[in-house]
């Protein structure tokens, strides 16, 4: 950690190590914020779908077309084209 907090200082992105722990603890807190988010948000996901379920709105799943669907996927990501890698 140590030699990452004298990197990034040497760098001149930050002016003090006081202010690259502050940014830090600021990305921390987003990060945190924001699985915080998406939780609440699959929590209320998953209510919804119990609500539906409860009143016959669902589906069975086909997990065949699910597979089949996650490997259409996956095939197209392999066919974007990829960012150069950093050096």
């Amino acid at each position: 950690i140590e030699a990452l907090v004298s990197e990034k200082l040497a760098s001149g992105q930050y002016a003090s190590a006081s202010e690259l722990v502050s940014e830090a603890l600021r990305l921390l807190k987003e990060r945190d914020d924001y699985q915080q988010y998406r939780l609440e948000r699959l929590r209320r996901d998953i209510a919804v779908g119990l609500a539906q379920s409860e009143r016959g709105e669902s589906e069975p799943l086909d997990i065949e077309e699910i597979k089949a669907e996650g490997r259409r996927r996956m095939a197209d990501a392999d066919r974007a084209p990829q960012a150069p890698a950093a050096s």
